[in-house]
């Protein structure tokens, strides 16, 4: 039975891709963390159109019989979310265009959080415009980018 985190999450998550790519899905992210409660492992999927409940359902089923060789507590498996992080090409090519919000770890020219249209990703690096000006963010400076959330296109979306 794996004991290390580091070596278990990359033997899970060779698993859940290749379920997921099976089921049709994408695999975002596969997280295995401590936390209180015990060790949980995290799976993030998606599909073109969105993911739903049933396929989160559906994914945990046919996975879960394929992990009994790991040391973990709960399970999970959902949906990324609308505000999910910029973490690879994909993620970009899914987002360009679009109003994002970049947060960085340190202050530039006395802010941390920064607002515009995405324009450009390059190896991590993130470039939006602001108006006239376009800013580049370098990877390392990121603490997070994500599409900003229209709360009211939200309330207004057709759920049904």
């Amino acid at each position: 039975m794996p004991k290390k985190a580091g070596s278990a999450i990359g033997q899970i998550t060779v698993l859940a891709e290749k379920l997921a790519a099976e089921m049709g899905y994408d695999l975002i992210e596969a997280a295995y963390e401590k936390e209180n409660t015990g060790m949980y492992l995290r799976f993030y999927l998606d599909k073109e159109g969105g993911i739903s409940l049933d396929d989160c359902e559906a994914y945990h089923r046919a996975l879960q019989p394929r992990l009994e060789p790991f040391d973990y507590d709960f399970m999970e498996v959902c949906s990324p979310g609308v505000d999910r992080p910029i973490r690879n090409q994909k993620d970009a090519d899914r987002c360009l265009g679009m109003e994002i919000e970049v947060r960085l770890y340190k202050p530039r020219d006395g802010q941390k959080a920064f607002t515009g249209t995405f324009t450009g990703y390059d190896a991590g690096d993130i470039t939006i415009r602001q108006g006239e000006n376009e800013i580049t963010f370098l990877k390392k400076e990121i603490a997070v980018a994500r599409c900003t959330v229209d709360m009211e296109e939200v309330e207004n979306a057709d759920l049904s």
